[in-house]
């Protein structure tokens, strides 16, 4: 059985190249049949490996995630759908937010928080977030209250993905913190593509960021679970 679920990780990855180089040569009619194969092929083996933490709210919210990661993938593909994509990755980040949050030691603990320290320690991301902001606000227009709203659910992403530090095992918490981290970069990188300053390279950059983003937050969660489990 463990064998036939990885074969659901080697087709992600082969069609994740293929998506890219059809993306670096500018194909976008071969790219309708990539794109959405690739989360597509990453939620079934997901749905496969975490069988064991079936019902699960952890098992819901991941699957959810990809479920909308996949249909933004869809609808990103048709320009004049652009603001429902965003907002089918709106709701894949805040199912990402629950399940960092359930992914975690004593997760419904209230201990004593330290708001300067957390403050200091996110400070990095949401400078980040801010920079891109600051650079593309000026061409929103009627786009300015839905990108404000995206920006801050996916810094709100990233920093509870950094916050499980200590909370988990350190496999699991850096992989999916680099993945929240490329999932941003990716964001960043076509934002600024649409909104400030086309660039040739930025398709290949938002995919290849992409996919590696997701690759590592599923591999995360996977990591946690089964060191709960062990």
């Amino acid at each position: 059985m463990k064998n036939k679920n990885i074969l659901w990780l080697y087709l992600f990855l082969i069609i994740g190249v293929l998506d890219l180089f059809f993306t670096a040569q500018g194909d976008s009619d071969l790219r309708i049949y990539s794109k959405p194969l690739i989360i597509l092929s990453l939620f079934m083996y997901f749905f496969q490996i975490s069988k064991v933490i079936e019902g699960t709210i952890l098992r819901k919210s991941m699957l959810s995630a990809l479920f909308f990661s996949w249909l933004g993938d869809i609808l990103l593909l048709f320009p004049n759908l652009f603001l429902y994509g965003l907002g089918a990755f709106l709701m894949a980040h805040i199912c990402l937010i629950i399940g960092f949050k359930i992914s975690q030691n004593k997760p419904f603990e209230i201990g004593k928080v330290n708001f300067i320290k957390l403050f200091l320690y996110n400070l990095p991301i949401y400078i980040s977030a801010a920079f891109v902001y600051y650079l593309i606000q000026p061409n929103l227009h009627e786009m300015k209250i839905p990108v404000i709203i995206y920006v801050l659910v996916i810094v709100m992403m990233v920093t509870t993905a950094r916050e499980r530090y200590h909370k988990t095992i350190p496999e699991s918490f850096w992989q999916v913190f680099i993945g929240g981290l490329f999932f941003m970069i990716s964001d960043g990188i076509l934002a600024l593509n649409l909104f400030f300053k086309p660039f040739p390279e930025s398709g290949v950059l938002v995919m290849g960021t992409y996919i590696v983003a997701q690759l590592l937050i599923v591999m995360g969660i996977r990591s946690h679970y089964l060191s709960v489990k062990a």
